[in-house]
């Protein structure tokens, strides 16, 4: 099943030890479309000593609803910018779902354009 939509992004920097070239952040998220949901989230990041490196990590829980089954779970995102060359996973953490989207699996992508983020969402239920 497919899931696509638009969500929108608050990202505040948060407090971390000492140190040059990474930052933490909070995330909190409300999307729209086919998943109706908010999330709160952690993301660490990182920059490279040559211009366009950088990653970042990042855990969210989602609660909302998906295909029409109220719930939680938890996207995990891994992200690498290689002297400009982005790479990004972002998916559910196995066995994370709750309630009606307990077995919940899938991948998400996020888009960026004209500074709006939208995302589509490949997924899997048990029974659906």
């Amino acid at each position: 099943m497919r899931a696509t939509g638009p969500f929108d992004v608050k990202l505040v920097p948060q407090t971390m030890a000492a140190g040059e070239g990474h930052g933490r952040m909070s995330l909190d998220k409300a999307f729209h479309g086919d998943l109706e949901a908010t999330s709160k989230g952690e993301m660490l990041a990182a920059q490279g000593q040559v211009k366009g490196s950088a990653g970042y990590v990042a855990l969210e829980q989602v609660t909302g609803r998906l295909g029409g089954r109220q719930g939680s779970f938890f996207l995990m995102h891994t992200g690498v910018m290689d002297r400009g060359q982005p790479s990004l996973t972002v998916q559910v953490v196995p066995d994370s779902g709750t309630g009606a989207l307990t077995g919940l699996s899938g991948r998400m992508t996020i888009d960026i354009a004209d500074g709006k983020h939208s995302y589509g969402f490949d997924y899997e239920l048990p029974d659906a």
